[in-house]
């Protein structure tokens, strides 16, 4: 691991002002810590947020959960307004990793990260999120760009994670055995007018499959999903699961999903 120089942060303001265009903010630091210490990553300056208070905690209104950046997934599981508000939020949130990486992890630095195997992105994209940063609000839909890339501009400071409340819905994957991340996961969230069916795992980046979506939002049912014929093309391929697999897994776990909302 290379040197760098240390901080930890009061407040967001005083976070962004440090951040430097070779710059990392520290959280659980699951990704960061372990990226420097095999030289895959090095930076000038590593930023600590967990002490910023503002950045931690969870809030109900009438119609979304705000999550913040820090909060752990330990505490996003736990959390009786998570599984009275968005239950299946919860479940994903008891289903990642293990618990040293739970206890840890932090929900800001997952999506901050977009591994294209990890949970939340999909909870995102499926429950209509909106990404607060330290300048500005972003759609899901528009902030994940790419395998291991977002919408988020050097020195940005992801501050919450604002998700809207569905009226169903339910995350189901097919979990790697040892690392528990998804080789496919299927978000399936109901709201009044539309369906949205996000899967993680399957391909590069977290994406909403609009053929599931329409079908189900026509028909909310496991036999709309049987109709539809999901495509194996630009599916990820390798030692844990066949792009085709991968195709039926999308299948698979899409009417696991709405069999359980």
């Amino acid at each position: 691991m290379k040197n760098f120089n240390y901080h930890s942060a009061k407040d967001g303001k005083e976070a962004t002002k440090l951040a430097s265009s070779n710059s990392a903010y520290l959280a659980g630091g699951m990704t960061t810590i372990p990226s420097m210490k095999l030289g895959l990553a090095s930076y000038k300056d590593i930023i600590d947020i967990k002490g910023i208070k503002k950045l931690s905690g969870i809030k109900v209104s009438g119609k979304s959960i705000t999550i913040g950046a820090t909060t752990k997934h330990s505490d996003v599981a736990n959390s009786k307004d998570v599984k009275k508000a968005i239950p299946s939020l919860a479940q994903l949130a008891e289903g990642i990793g293990d618990p040293a990486v739970r206890n840890r992890g932090t929900i800001g630095g997952s999506i901050a990260n977009n591994d294209p195997a990890a949970d939340y992105p999909s909870a995102c994209i499926a429950l209509d999120a909106v990404i607060h940063t330290s300048s500005r609000k972003i759609d899901a839909e528009k902030f994940f760009t790419g395998m291991f890339e977002t919408a988020l501009k050097k020195g940005e400071l992801i501050e919450a994670v604002e998700f809207k409340i569905p009226e169903k819905s339910s995350y189901q994957k097919h979990p790697n055995p040892a690392s528990r991340y998804a080789i496919v996961g299927v978000y399936v969230a109901k709201n009044k007018n539309e369906v949205n069916v996000a899967v993680t795992g399957a391909k590069s980046c977290v994406y909403n499959d609009e053929k599931l979506s329409k079908a189900l939002s026509k028909d909310f049912s496991t036999s709309a999903v049987n109709a539809i014929n999901v495509s194996s093309s630009g599916m990820n391929s390798d030692i844990h699961a066949s792009a085709e697999y991968r195709a039926s897994l999308v299948a698979t776990y899409a009417k696991k999903a709405v069999d359980a909302c």
